[in-house]
């Protein structure tokens, strides 16, 4: 019978860890901890983690790629700290990873929620993404942020849906547009994007209008609003941050 490893990193998330943790029936549990201050590495151990505490911090891949070398599992399920399964899915997964036909990976739906309230558009509804596979046929990409898996083999989808608690309140949208928008505008520089004094409130205008007009996120009532505001903030600040990165390269040229 197959085996099952959860996977996850980790940085003062107290808060959600055990729901996490505790809701997958995996064989083994991977948490790679970037240096938490609060309870995180405790709760997780208490969980059944196998937790590994490293003193940098290289970006999302890279940090996800660190917790997959640790695997043993012969099927791998990624999950980010605020996400978790119901226990139908769980029962789901393991007749999916025993298949005898089973591709590399499999596509899961993940519902999001924004301030507590599940979301219907404005995009982040119907979020079809890779989490569970076969360790040895995927990796993470080298992504700083927004990473992604690379799977060398087929992927299918299964009726699986992971709860997303993605933005639990103002104070946690902000930390993350700042931390988000930081690591996007570094990478972006790397790969030789440059932007001028203009380009932030653009492309911010431009992530709010898609996000609550195109995608109709207004019909998700305050929290579509809220959605939009988001993308509108974070576009900004990634946008207002490659800006200065561009300005400080264009004084040292």
């Amino acid at each position: 019978m197959p085996s099952l490893s959860l996977i996850v990193i980790t940085k003062n998330e107290e808060h959600c860890i055990a729901r996490c943790l505790r809701s997958v029936d995996a064989d083994e549990i991977i948490v790679v901890d970037s240096g938490s201050t609060d309870r995180t590495v405790e709760i997780a151990r208490e969980s059944g983690a196998h937790v590994v505490v490293t003193s940098d911090w290289p970006g999302y891949g890279p940090q996800k790629s660190r917790a997959l070398e640790l695997a043993r599992g012969d099927w791998v399920l990624s999950l980010d700290a605020d996400e978790w399964i119901e226990p139908e899915f769980g029962r789901r997964i393991r007749c999916a990873i025993n298949a005898p036909d089973a591709p590399a990976a499999y596509q899961t739906l993940r519902r999001s929620r924004f301030c507590g309230k599940a979301l219907r558009f404005g995009g982040w509804s119907s979020d079809y993404i890779v989490r569970l596979f076969q360790r040895r046929q995927a990796r993470f990409s080298d992504d700083l942020v927004h990473e992604g898996l690379i799977v060398n083999g087929s992927i299918r989808r299964i009726d699986v849906t992971l709860e997303h608690d993605s933005i639990e309140s103002w104070p946690d949208a902000e930390d993350k547009i700042d931390r988000y928008s930081r690591a996007a505008a570094e990478q972006m520089m790397a790969r030789g994007r440059r932007a001028g004094p203009f380009a932030a409130p653009l492309h911010g205008l431009a992530a709010f209008l898609k996000v609550y007009v195109l995608r109709l996120g207004f019909l998700d009532g305050a929290a579509g609003w809220g959605v939009a505001e988001y993308n509108r903030r974070y576009s900004a600040a990634k946008w207002r941050r490659l800006a200065e990165y561009s300005a400080q390269a264009k004084r040292h040229t």
